[in-house]
């Protein structure tokens, strides 16, 4: 799934943002910062997990389900996964199925490859694994910014980032980053502010 199309075909209902977060959980701090802008905006998100992060810090994945947000699969160490054989891949996709099971009780039902990237093999094992594949069609480039941009002028560069993609639909592509989390009590404000809302997770049609 690339971007949000809404089932509802009401004035305005096409004016929805989907939030997730890549590559957690890491830091205690900022995803609470996370959590906390999210709590205030009534707003839910999925957060891709790695399997090694999660083995590493199961409590801050129980704090992510604790909060009512949504866990999805991003494979245990973030590899290229279209460069690997089957074998190799559903290791990767179903390990990760079952240590979010056992922290959380839970199984996720979302997938997104590392650098969204994926061969036949990576499509059939998330499916068979009852799991919906997701891209993104708005980057925040949150992860890019590096020694481009001074840690000062972060939170703002990935407002713009987003800002500049904004479409209906938008399936927001953002990062457990310190810089992403002080961005996020503007950017969700922004969003609202030209008429978005976002959608729950729960709410998404896994048959499409």
């Amino acid at each position: 799934m690339y971007r949000i199309v809404p089932i509802d075909k009401a004035k305005n209902a096409s004016k929805v943002v989907l939030l997730t977060f890549d590559d957690g959980p890491k830091d205690k701090l900022t995803l609470t910062l996370l959590l906390d802008t999210l709590d205030k905006h009534n707003a839910k998100a999925i957060f891709f997990v790695n399997g090694y992060r999660v083995k590493a810090h199961p409590e801050l994945l129980k704090e992510i389900d604790n909060r009512k947000q949504v866990i999805g699969n991003h494979s245990w160490d973030h590899i290229n996964l279209k460069k690997e054989k089957p074998a190799k891949i559903k290791q990767q996709l179903e390990s990760v199925q079952t240590i979010v099971k056992e922290v959380t009780g839970k199984t996720p039902v979302f997938f997104r490859p590392p650098f969204g990237s994926a061969n036949a093999s990576v499509h059939q094992i998330a499916k068979d694994n009852s799991m919906l594949f997701m891209t993104w069609s708005n980057g925040s480039l949150d992860w890019d910014l590096g020694r481009k941009v001074k840690d000062s002028d972060k939170p703002k560069a990935v407002i713009k980032n987003v800002m500049e993609q904004l479409h209906d639909g938008s399936n927001i592509l953002m990062h457990e980053l310190p810089w992403t989390a002080a961005a996020m009590d503007e950017l969700l404000t922004a969003l609202e502010n030209k008429g978005y809302s976002f959608v729950d997770p729960n709410s998404i049609d896994l048959e499409l």
